[in-house]
């Protein structure tokens, strides 16, 4: 929710009151104004995130006032409220920029909606203006620190499909970065001019979940009190990220690959198709060939999603990435603080490096904004760092190996790893995830990968 006020600009103390207690039940902050003039001041006073105004009112009108800010200030959205509708007036609305229109008697629920619906829209707005602001430094495949063979061959690939305009499916444990990359994939694409869109399927309420991505109409359902546009049409010519696409239903995967194979979405309580011109990037950390298997996620959309597949391995299995992307976050928190000169030394780096990062890159970022904040001097050394992080080495160095000289399968060693963990904790898998040092879901997620299933159990004869 926005931080910034909400101005309210009517020459009906009544009606401004009424608007003003309706916003502040939904925990919005607000200013009022009680002419347009007074209004205006205000403006430049308090830099609101939105403002709904009268139109009809002594002096300065609210589209005298929808035109003096929408000079100096385009982004500002502006809802307009009058008794006395005319086509004339909706005209100039739209023309000077309303974003909505809104007709005397007001009801509470239809106010509370619009504005909702506005900021939705203004935060999606200023998200994609974001992006293009940050276009040739943030989300650039060369701005993303990777310095391990196996990453470099990654983002190479990523770069490669990044303007062929195919529906790409990213998979990889959870913060190994696979936001990071589909915001280059579409920066670096010929949509990076239009929306950016994330989706996170495994958030969207089941109940609201096909209004959400595809809109409704007005009266369609208990509560659509106006018509809205869906994520897939907000993100129109541009890109939408569906982010743990392994969590959709089934009923919901049905209508995804309609949308795939036919480039249209069927709005709730729409009589019609309406096209979409979409590209489609996913993620998931979950496998979802043997989601397929377990009949939990449609094989023919599996094949639609994953046209091209990138993997984007976890931090463990990249650990020349660790210094590099450690002195970045260093560097980060050292400007967000204001703590001038701050570093890390090798002694810390080559900690970092024996950790296991069950938790990925988002942990290693955690950790290093912890330690930045906590830094008693501007050397950050291994007593900064945390508990787990510094027992970590002489747990590995317990650990007695004896590499053949005709070389080893990584893979097969690990699978035999999760195996004897697992059968160490009879299937247990919150113990054997301890036990490893992971989280429980990234266990989850090799346990999938290498098709790892308890032993049935035996049948009593």
């Amino acid at each position: 929710m926005t931080t910034a006020p909400i101005l309210i600009v009517d020459d009906d103390a009544s009606q401004r009151r009424l608007i003003e207690f309706w916003l502040q039940e939904d925990g919005y902050r607000t200013v009022t104004a009680e002419d347009g003039k007074a209004g205006l001041r205000a403006f430049e006073q308090r830099a609101p995130a939105l403002v709904i105004t009268d139109v009809r009112m002594p002096g300065m009108s609210g589209l005298d006032l929808l035109g003096k800010i929408k000079g100096d200030n385009p982004d500002i959205p502006f809802i307009l409220i009058t008794a006395f509708a005319t086509v004339d007036d909706a005209v100039e609305a739209l023309k000077l920029g309303a974003t909505d229109y809104i007709l005397k008697p007001l009801k509470a629920d239809e106010v509370k909606l619009s504005v909702r619906r506005t900021l939705e829209q203004k935060e999606l707005v200023d998200e994609n203006r974001r992006l293009r602001e940050f276009a040739g430094d943030s989300f650039r495949f060369e701005s993303i620190l990777a310095q391990s063979r196996r990453m470099r061959s990654i983002l190479e690939i990523a770069a490669q499909v990044a303007r062929r305009d195919s529906t790409v499916l990213l998979t990889g444990e959870s913060g190994t970065g696979k936001e990071l990359l589909a915001k280059a994939i579409h920066q670096t694409s010929l949509r990076a001019n239009k929306p950016f869109v994330t989706v996170n399927c495994g958030a969207l309420p089941e109940n609201l979940a096909e209004s959400e991505l595809f809109g409704h109409r007005k009266g369609s359902f208990t509560g659509a009190i106006a018509d809205r546009a869906g994520k897939f049409e907000s993100a129109n010519e541009g890109t939408i990220f569906l982010d743990e696409v392994g969590e959709l239903s089934l009923p919901l995967q049905v209508k995804l690959l309609r949308v795939i194979q036919e480039r249209e979405i069927d709005k709730v309580g729409n009589a019609h198709s309406i096209k979409v011109n979409v590209r489609i990037l996913a993620a998931t950390n979950r496998n979802l060939k043997n989601l397929v298997e377990d009949g939990q996620f449609r094989e023919d959309l599996y094949y639609r999603l994953s046209v091209v597949t990138i993997d984007v391995p976890p931090l463990r299995e990249r650990q020349e990435d660790i210094p590099l992307l450690a002195q970045h976050f260093v560097k980060q928190f050292s400007d967000r603080y204001a703590i001038p000169g701050l570093s890390i030394t090798e002694e810390a780096l080559e900690k970092l490096g024996q950790y296991n990062w069950p938790g990925n890159v988002r942990e290693l970022q955690n950790v290093i904004e912890r330690v930045s904040v906590l830094a008693r001097s501007n050397k950050i050394g291994v007593d900064e760092l945390p508990l787990e992080v510094r027992s970590s080495a002489s747990r590995i160095a317990s650990i007695s190996l004896k590499l053949p000289e005709e070389g080893i399968d990584l893979e097969q060693i690990e699978k035999e790893i999760l195996l004897q963990a697992l059968e160490k904790h009879s299937w247990n898998q919150s113990q054997a995830a301890r036990y490893l040092n992971i989280s429980r879901k990234t266990l989850i997620y090799r346990m999938e990968k290498f098709a790892l299933l308890p032993p049935a159990p035996e049948s009593s004869t």
